[in-house]
């Protein structure tokens, strides 16, 4: 049974080449579907083929993502934690009344977050029961929340969060609207929740913040923001593969290669593949 440990207690013990993929997901065909997936994609993608892709394009660890169309069915991702335990850890989509002693169990098993999913979804009410216990619990485990929302909403997710303690890590820049690119008002807001030193900002999944492009210019403004507002040091890289609803956009080697494009210095790249993905995730 893994220990429950600070981050920062286990973040040592990755080699100095070391790199990590916060951002990725797992399934096959056949498994049970939630009722309201907004997409379900017909083919497979196995832990066994994420692996080989880590191991061809030089990546040593990574964070699995339960994706939204297998609703709180983590048992998929938990098999393959358990299968590559000393590489992978995972971030789970879960009830708010799940229990401590339910939670604990998935932390042994190398589960270090939750996901709040919630595009086209209602925006919880944080104060209300079940949820001021569901977030002490995510506490006590020193667990983060991975948020997924437009930057419209953002800060109505994001703000409670932060203000109940957690450690919150945005997806995919924040999701701006592609037309309003950084001068999204809701980016904006999410720049500005940065000074918390409690939110953490993905560099992933440029395609989804527009097409023909946009996406990785948006990405490329946004970075720069986000350095100065969130810090280097709060920032990390996921491939997003394999890249639901935009499998024609990106590979495995490109969204490798857009990190190389995003960000220049090599020490700032290494703070993003290696150093802020460690201390977060308890690598």
């Amino acid at each position: 049974m893994r220990n429950i440990l600070n981050a920062s207690d286990l973040s040592h013990s990755l080699p100095s080449n070391a790199s990590i993929d916060t951002h990725a997901h797992i399934f096959k065909r056949g498994l049970k579907i939630a009722a309201n997936a907004r997409y379900v994609p017909e083919y497979d993608a196995t832990v066994n083929d994420y692996i080989q892709l880590l191991d061809g394009n030089g990546i040593s660890n990574a964070v699995l993502v339960q994706p939204s169309f297998l609703g709180t069915d983590n048992s998929y991702l938990v098999s393959g934690l358990n299968q590559y335990s000393k590489r992978l850890r995972g971030i789970v989509v879960i009830p708010p009344t799940s229990t401590f002693g339910e939670m604990k169990e998935l932390a042994a098993q190398g589960v270090v977050g939750i996901r709040l999913n919630l595009v086209q979804a209602k925006i919880p009410d944080f104060a209300q029961a079940p949820w001021p216990t569901f977030l002490k619990n995510i506490n006590l485990l020193n667990w983060s929340v991975d948020v997924h929302r437009e930057a419209k909403d953002i800060s109505l997710i994001v703000k409670p969060l932060i203000a109940a303690g957690l450690k919150v890590v945005v997806d995919h820049f924040g999701r701006p609207d592609p037309k309003l690119g950084v001068n999204d008002p809701g980016f904006v807001s999410l720049l500005k929740l940065g000074e918390s030193k409690n939110l953490w900002v993905k560099l992933s999944g440029a395609y989804r913040n527009g097409p023909n492009g946009r996406g990785d210019l948006v990405a490329l403004e946004a970075i720069s923001l986000l350095k100065h507002a969130v810090g280097i040091n709060r920032l990390l890289w996921g491939s997003d593969w394999p890249h639901t609803q935009f499998e024609m956009a990106s590979t495995y080697i490109s969204a490798r290669q857009s990190l190389d494009r995003w960000i220049q210095s090599d020490a700032d790249k290494n703070l993003v593949l290696r150093d802020n993905p460690a201390s977060l995730y308890g690598f």
